[in-house]
């Protein structure tokens, strides 16, 4: 081997190293870049809270495996992001009972009520719900949309607590519940 295929295979060798250190240099570039924008905007969720339901109809009296219910609900939502702006877009909202939706009259299956249950206790559980689709703005930057799934627990009981208001059929809950919220 020559001297100038020595030093041919050295310039190579240097060259790839340049390659590899600007392009991990790049990497770690792009990735404190990252982190900073993340430790400056802090981003966060946005918070709900359930704050009251009237229960204006429910009929469990009907046949059995199924529920009627007309419900009215006020759900309160806050942004914590001091920086970030929250675009909310197609939000749905339903009540739901042991998974199944009720805001409109639905069929439930066939199931067995054991100790202690829902009517057991003169309560039943319901599940607000909020889905749809929200984008994050950032100055004049918009992001992509991202699912969002709000569910809203609430202890509906028959109107013998002192938390509800009842005016004939229609029955006001004042809650004042946390929600939980993915993202």
């Amino acid at each position: 081997m020559s001297l100038k295929d020595c030093e041919y295979q050295e310039e190579r060798r240097k060259l790839k190293r340049r390659i590899f250190c600007s392009v991990l240099a790049f990497i770690f570039l792009v990735l404190f870049v990252i982190f900073l924008i993340y430790v400056i905007l802090r981003p966060s969720k946005p918070h709900f809270v359930l704050q009251d339901v009237t229960v204006l109809a429910l009929n469990t009296s009907s046949a059995p495996g199924f529920l009627t219910t007309n419900v009215q609900v006020t759900v309160f939502s806050r942004n914590p992001n001091g920086r970030i702006g929250v675009y909310y877009e197609n939000l749905d909202i339903f009540a739901t009972y042991r998974s199944q939706q009720i805001t409109l009259p639905a069929l439930l299956p066939t199931t067995y009520q054991g100790h202690k249950d829902d009517l057991m206790t003169g309560m039943v559980l319901l599940n607000v719900k909020i889905d749809g689709r929200v984008k994050w703005k950032v100055g004049t930057w918009i992001s992509g949309s991202y699912h969002i799934h709000v569910n809203c627990p609430a202890y509906i009981s028959f109107c013998e607590r002192k938390d509800c208001i009842g005016f004939g059929p229609t029955v006001k809950y004042q809650l004042v519940k946390s929600c939980t919220v993915d993202v």
